[in-house]
């Protein structure tokens, strides 16, 4: 099945009402194909709380949390001691002794437990603390993915606003171009109109029809979309418009950190510094200190059955090649870090600085769009109060028509633009979600 484009639709809809004798000179419209039911109408706030709650997503980024968290528990293991047990048994061919006295019994059975103890393994510990550190990036990251997925899902809602205004504004000239067809017959009927007039009627309503049907599509689509965003098992309509409003303009810097994507480079940067400044601690030895009790059955001639051990080892590191190439692998990633780190705040004070500019220049443009849909109206009002007493014909009615559906279509476009912009300042002033 081929498809149509929307100026196909409406020519054929034209020729179709233009038809001599057809039900479009009657009046009749056609049937339209029902339109599938939506689940559910969500509020704002409940778009996109069911976004966060339900997209893989941030169950991803929650999940690499835990992660963190369980290496965060691996390395505190450093500040726990090791104890294991150990049995065994040994057999010889012969016991072993001398003038009749048994040194080694033919089998004999040990049993022996040891405990050891790190006393000191400063790379180890240093570990701790940057496992600390990628638990509180893991939570910053799972952040900056709420914030993209709720961002995502009212950009979704908004859109639907979008389309459902541009929606009703094509109903309303729908309405409009009907009783302007439904005035033209009266008048043919009477003998006192045109069949002109009533011809240029009816293309009129016909046109309105077909934008019609492409609005309540793209209301549809928007559904559709906003339903994927939540994770809905259908399309999803809207329930009221959010209400937008941004803190004063910052005075200084502190409005960055509310910022997920400058919290995640800072915490990033951060722990790159931490791995540099831990980087000698590669070079002092490690102490372990253990002690082991052991038993033996049965005791041989120098061996007592009850005896103990204590053992401590001190490892030092007098050359390895590698660690030197390890610390300047360590150095260049701290310094990219840096450099993302400075790149993402640059980035974050340019969005910042646009968002103001697009919300200030969008509330005028919104304040002079209304003002001339508004005059569109009145020349409408005023044109068709003329077409019907006589004083011009349905021309100037249609043109004053599409000239108010165009201001309409203009101030809710800039109105819905205003919306989003200021979604925009909100998301770069880090104050949403």
């Amino acid at each position: 099945m081929s498809r149509r484009s929307p100026a196909a639709l409406v020519a054929a809809l034209v020729l179709a009402a233009a038809r001599p004798g057809s039900a479009q000179d009657a009046g009749t419209p056609p049937a339209a194909p029902a339109a599938g039911a939506v689940v559910e109408q969500l509020s704002f706030e409940e778009a996109v709380a069911r976004a966060v709650e339900r997209n893989p997503s941030v169950g991803e980024a929650s999940q690499a949390i835990l992660q963190a968290k369980s290496l965060l528990d691996r390395t505190r293991t450093v500040f726990y001691p090791l104890v294991y047990g150990d049995v065994g048994t040994a057999i010889l061919d012969d016991a072993r002794g001398f003038n009749g006295s048994i040194v080694t019994p033919q089998t004999q059975t040990r049993f022996s437990a040891t405990v050891s103890y790190a006393l000191l393994d400063a790379v180890r510990w240093a570990n701790r603390s940057q496992a600390r550190d990628r638990v509180r990036t893991s939570q910053v990251a799972a952040d900056q993915t709420r914030q993209q997925v709720a961002v995502a899902a009212a950009s979704a809602y908004l859109a639907v606003i979008a389309a459902e205004r541009q929606r009703d504004i094509t109903e309303r000239n729908l309405e409009t171009a009907r009783a302007l067809e439904d005035y033209a017959r009266a008048r043919l009927e009477a003998g006192q109109g045109s069949r002109l007039n009533h011809v240029r009627s009816v293309q009129q309503r016909a046109t309105a029809e077909g934008l019609v049907e492409i609005a309540v599509l793209a209301v549809r689509r928007a559904q559709e979309a906003l339903g994927v965003a939540i994770f809905a098992s259908g399309p999803v309509g809207v329930r009221g418009e959010p209400v937008l409003l941004t803190a004063p303009p910052p005075a200084d810097d502190a409005w960055l950190q509310l910022r997920p994507d400058v919290r995640l480079g800072t915490s990033e940067l951060d722990a790159r510094d931490r791995i540099v400044s831990d980087a000698w601690k590669s070079w002092l030895p490690t102490v372990t200190g253990s002690f082991t009790p052991l038993y033996v059955t049965p005791n041989g001639l120098f061996e007592p059955s009850k005896s103990w051990r204590a053992f401590f080892s001190l490892n030092v590191p007098i050359f390895d090649g590698t660690l030197g190439a390890d610390r300047a692998f360590k150095v260049a990633e701290r310094d990219a870090a840096r450099f993302r780190l400075a790149g993402t705040v640059a980035e974050a004070r340019s969005e910042m600085r646009v968002s103001q500019e697009a919300v200030a220049r969008a509330e005028r443009v919104v304040a002079v769009s209304r003002q001339a849909a508004d005059n569109a109206s009145e020349a409408l009002r005023i044109t068709e109060i003329a077409y019907r007493a006589g004083a011009t014909t349905n021309i100037e009615v249609v043109q004053a028509q599409q000239t108010a559906r165009q201001a309409e279509i203009e101030a809710a476009a800039a109105e819905d633009r205003l919306r989003q912009f200021r979604l925009d300042l909100l998301v770069a002033l880090g104050q949403f979600p």
